[in-house]
């Protein structure tokens, strides 16, 4: 029998592995200086920040309008929520010439008060909040808005930011209402800086004289809103740029 012979097959040729790429790193953006990190202000700069508010805005003022105690209540617990001020005031106007009390608003009518603020957004949940706090004021509290931030957060709606106006603008006291614009304007000025509303508002009473306490928030919530602006902030005109910490700033 024939011996079979194979023939050896040709192995390929090694092909050289390709090397890796060096891992090249990639610049790492400078850090953001930490507010809390900063050089604190002083009692004089701040007394100074304070003292140029009240030179440009001796009186400042809520922008939502109100008749009364409970209106304000209304406007700031129920009626402005996701909705603008200049929104509000033009269905209350007319709402308020009718029922400015918690018995008038119930007279009313939870039907008859959503034609009056139809044109405010989610009016219809809206309207049946404001019959439920109405309710609740007139049967607890025997009609008037009561006094406590206590009592004022255990209404339908209400929180410590709504106490804190209510108190603050129907009592006079000095109280810190902390929204967007003052948080804002605590953290990047370097004022306040905080994590939370409630660190904030603790931070300002802490450091804000008592002789400017009534007016303070309306100063830092009008200062947010049209000079410290979110996106672009307007340094170029702000009263107190040249104190302010914030690293960003423009000028």
């Amino acid at each position: 029998m024939a011996k079979i012979t194979r023939k050896p097959v040709p192995r390929k040729a090694a092909v050289p592995k390709k090397k890796a790429k060096a891992a090249v790193a990639k610049p790492k953006a400078p850090a953001k200086k930490s507010l809390k990190a900063m050089k604190p202000w002083t009692p004089a700069e701040i007394r100074e920040v304070f003292s140029r508010f009240r030179k440009a805005n001796p009186e400042p003022k809520g922008e939502l309008e109100h008749v009364n105690p409970f209106t304000l209540l209304l406007v700031a617990v129920v009626l402005s929520a996701q909705a603008t001020d200049a929104g509000v005031n033009k269905a209350t106007r007319a709402l308020f010439e009718v029922a400015d009390t918690p018995q008038k608003m119930l007279d009313l009518g939870e039907e008859s008060l959503r034609e009056y603020i139809k044109t405010i957004g989610l009016y219809r949940t809206k309207a049946k909040n404001v019959i439920a706090l109405s309710a609740k004021v007139l049967s607890e509290f025997g009609g008037e808005v009561p006094r406590t931030r206590a009592e004022i957060e255990s209404l339908p709606g209400a929180g410590r930011k709504t106490a804190n106006v209510v108190l603050n603008m129907a009592f006079g006291e000095h109280t810190m209402a902390v929204d967007t614009h003052v948080f804002r304007v605590g953290n990047r000025t370097g004022l306040a800086p905080g994590k939370t509303p409630l660190e904030v508002e603790l931070g300002l009473e802490k450091v804000i004289p008592a002789e400017f306490m009534l007016h303070a928030h309306h100063w830092l919530i009008l200062h947010g809103r049209y000079t410290c602006l979110a996106r672009k902030p307007r340094c170029e005109v702000c009263l107190i740029n040249d104190l302010c910490r914030w690293p960003e700033k423009t000028v």
